[in-house]
């Protein structure tokens, strides 16, 4: 079964999705990160997308899922590296994907979580 992987640095989690996602693709990606954030205790979850070029409208709310499923588990989550095309597409769908912090790269979402992290 095709998996995105998961790295654990240190309180944080790095999601680094480098395929095209398909929807039993991002449930599983949705259990595996539940499953990990409870196993490590972490504190927070870094969702890279540079490598998408599109989404869908299930994609779309399987991110805001995510980010709500962390957040009830106590892990703050920061997408990053979102492409100009991915983010016209999700306001065409009218997603607004409340309460996901963005950020333009995987530099300044560390940067924001850890920020987030030390303000808790």
């Amino acid at each position: 079964m095709e998996r995105i992987p998961i790295l654990q640095m240190g309180e944080l989690l790095l999601v680094t999705i480098q395929v095209d996602m398909h929807d039993q693709l991002a449930l599983t990606l949705q259990d595996d990160l539940s499953e990990r954030i409870n196993r490590t205790c972490a504190r927070g979850v870094l969702i890279d997308i540079s490598a998408l070029d599109m989404v869908d409208s299930f994609i779309g709310r399987m991110i805001g899922t995510i980010s709500g499923l962390s957040r009830i588990m106590d892990a703050q989550t920061v997408l990053v590296g979102m492409q100009p095309a991915v983010a016209i597409t999700l306001v065409e769908l009218g997603l607004t994907l409340p309460g996901v912090s963005t950020a333009l790269n995987v530099e300044r979402g560390m940067k924001l979580l850890n920020e987030r992290l030390a303000q808790s």
